[in-house]
C-alpha cells in the first residue's frame, strides 16, 4: 500500500541498489543515436500519459533484497506506473509493474547478453514484447527482430509485407531505417520524428506562424487603409450632399425671386 506523502517510486537513493556502476555506456555513436531516438520519440509521443514511463540505460532491479538481480535495458516502455517522473532506477517491487516493451541496441560484443541472458530475465518478469536491433549490421540478420511473450518464452514476431514488426502494446510498427529502429504510429501511418526532425518541424511551424502574423498585419494595414478611404469617401459624399443642398437652396431662391418678378410689374407701367 502506498504511504501517504511517500516519495514517488524510484526517486529515493538506496545504497543497496546503486544508481550507477560508474562505467560509461561504451557504445558507438550509432548505438547512442538509436537509444536517444527511441527514448525521445516515445517520451514525446506519450508525454500526456501519467501512467507511462520511458527510460533507458538505467538499472532495472527485479528482486527485493538482491541487488545482483539487475539488468540495464537500453530502452524501456512501462505502462501502469504511478507517475511519469524521472527515476534513479526502476525497482519492480516499488512500482508494482514490470516493463511492457524493451528494446536492446545490440553489437557483436553484447550479442550473448542481448540474445540469451537478458531475454531470459525479461521473459521471467513477464515483459510482453522485446525488440533487438543491430544498427551496424554486425551479426544480426535481419538487423531488427521482434519477440512476443507466449507463456514463459519469447516467440518471433513475423514481419509484415513492408518488413516491419508490429508492437501491439505501443500500437506502432518498428522498422529498420538506416541506423535507427524507426517507430511508426499505426493510427496515422506517420513515423515518430527524430530530435533533428522535431527541430525542423518546430522551425517550419515557427516560419509558418511568422508568415501568418505578417499576413495578418498586412491584412490589418489593408483594412485600416480601406477604412480610411471609406471615411474619405463618406466625407467627400457628405461635402457633395451639402454642396447640392446649397445649390438647391440657391435655385429655390432664384425661382422664388423670378416668380415675384412675374407677378409684379417688372416694366414699371401703371
Amino acid at each position: 500500500m502506498l504511504t501517504i506523502n511517500a516519495p514517488p517510486p524510484g526517486t529515493v537513493r538506496d545504497p543497496l541498489y546503486p544508481d550507477s556502476d560508474g562505467q560509461p555506456m561504451g557504445e558507438t555513436g550509432f548505438h547512442v543515436s538509436a537509444i536517444v531516438y527511441l527514448i525521445s520519440a516515445l517520451r514525446q509521443h506519450f508525454h500526456g500519459h501519467q501512467d507511462v514511463y520511458v527510460g533507458g540505460d538505467m538499472f532495472l532491479y527485479y528482486e527485493k533484497g538482491n541487488p545482483a538481480a539487475c539488468k540495464a535495458p537500453d530502452v524501456m516502455y512501462i505502462k501502469g506506473v504511478r507517475g511519469n517522473h524521472e527515476r534513479r532506477s526502476f525497482r519492480t517491487w516499488e512500482e508494482g509493474v514490470a516493463p511492457t516493451v524493451i528494446f536492446e541496441i545490440t553489437s557483436s560484443g553484447t550479442r550473448r547478453n542481448d540474445q540469451v541472458s537478458k531475454p531470459r530475465v525479461y521473459a521471467k518478469l513477464g515483459v510482453p514484447e522485446y525488440f533487438i536491433f543491430d544498427p551496424e549490421r554486425e551479426y544480426l540478420s535481419p538487423p531488427l527482430q521482434g519477440f512476443r511473450l507466449k507463456g514463459k518464452r519469447y516467440v518471433p514476431i513475423e514481419a509484415d509485407h513492408q518488413g516491419r514488426f508490429i508492437s501491439d502494446h505501443l500500437a506502432m510498427a518498428v522498422a529498420a531505417e538506416g541506423y535507427l529502429p524507426r517507430l511508426i504510429d499505426l493510427k496515422t501511418g506517420t513515423p515518430l520524428p527524430t530530435m533533428k526532425e522535431q527541430a525542423a518541424l518546430a522551425a517550419k511551424a515557427e516560419r509558418a506562424t511568422k508568415k501568418a502574423e505578417q499576413a495578418t498585419k498586412k491584412a490589418e494595414r489593408a483594412t485600416r487603409q480601406a477604412r480610411g478611404q471609406i471615411k474619405k469617401a463618406e466625407q467627400a459624399a457628405e461635402a457633395e450632399r451639402r454642396r447640392v443642398a446649397e445649390l438647391e437652396a440657391e435655385l429655390a431662391q432664384l425661382r422664388a425671386s423670378h416668380k415675384r418678378r412675374r407677378n409684379g410689374k417688372p416694366n414699371g407701367k401703371q
